[in-house]
């Protein structure tokens, strides 16, 4: 019994860094703190670019990548504000892809921002994005009276990466729902009548576009609990198409989904990185709870040739 006890916060210390337990040591003796996986109101989280790196700082991270939904839109604003506050900004983005009719993500980092292969299929998403949740928002207004696409533009500007937790948002503002994550396990799951797919490109498609780019592709969240896990066949088509690492260290891994990971990278060369998937108010993730080692970020950067 002392054996497991011990075994298990053993496991807890190592994967929940907001305790500062975790990262590497440098020559100084200094924790490097990395947070490879945050959002801002940009896309689906509550606080500006500027107030995520502001808290990052607040939080003792030496880095931060801000990895907005199939944007670059909030990358300026992090920037300045990064310098400002005396943070490391990386710059990334979190991008949409499908694969049997499941969806999978992958984060981008330090990938080019201008006319781009990339570019064009974020476009895409994005237009997607735009008409599903528009459509979304016209099902649930027949039984829900404060959902609606004016409703929705009141919460932020037009060219919003928009999704589902904008339509949790005016949810729980009516009353309905205590939290975003009762609305996605209600009427906005797959299964619920009100859901619209979106268009998304394969996982390997996008591999190869981060690549021409210039980035530094790592698969989102890969055995998620929650959203559905990646089957094997997939990873290896991404490894192919030149995927660089896989997030291991994420609040919905559980020891077993961390295990698989660790295997799969062992299997193919592949980095592991670890992110707080952090949204402000949005979620209960914390900056900071899990985060990427200091050789993997010097990885990242020499990738991406920085």
């Amino acid at each position: 019994m002392r054996t497991s006890l011990a075994a298990g916060l053993q496991f807890f210390l190592t994967h929940n860094s907001i305790f500062a337990l975790v990262g590497e040591r440098g020559e100084t003796g200094a924790m490097f703190r990395f947070d490879a996986h945050v959002h801002s109101v940009v896309s689906d989280g509550t606080e500006s670019p500027a107030q995520v790196m502001e808290a990052a700082a607040h939080a003792g991270l030496d880095a931060v990548a801000l990895t907005d939904h199939d944007t670059f839109e909030g990358l300026a604003a992090a920037h300045e504000a990064a310098e400002r506050v005396g943070i490391e900004l990386v710059p990334g983005v979190e991008l949409s892809t499908k694969v049997g009719g499941v969806s999978l993500h992958m984060l981008a980092y330090y990938p080019a921002q201008g006319p781009s292969p990339l570019r064009d299929l974020m476009e895409r998403i994005r237009q997607s994005r735009l008409l599903r949740i528009q459509e979304m928002a016209g099902r649930l207004g027949v039984d829900y009276p404060e959902v609606s696409w004016e409703a929705l533009q009141e919460l932020g500007e037009d060219d919003k990466s928009w999704g589902r937790p904008h339509l949790a948002d005016l949810l729980v503002g009516g009353g309905h729902f205590h939290d975003r994550a009762e609305a996605f396990q209600t009427v906005l799951h797959p299964h619920s009548p009100y859901y619209v797919r979106q268009w998304s490109p394969a996982p390997e498609d996008m591999v190869r576009a981060v690549r021409d780019a210039g980035g530094v592709p790592v698969m989102a969240h890969p055995q998620s609990n929650r959203r559905g896990k990646m089957e094997e066949e997939t990873l290896e088509r991404m490894v192919e198409a030149g995927l660089f690492g896989l997030e291991r260290d994420h609040r919905e891994h559980d020891q077993a989904a961390r295990a698989q990971i660790d295997q799969w990278a062992r299997r193919w060369g592949l980095a592991v990185t670890g992110g707080s998937d952090y949204h402000g108010l949005g979620k209960p993730n914390r900056l900071g709870e899990n985060l990427t080692s200091e050789e993997v970020f010097a990885q990242i950067k020499r990738e991406a040739g920085r």
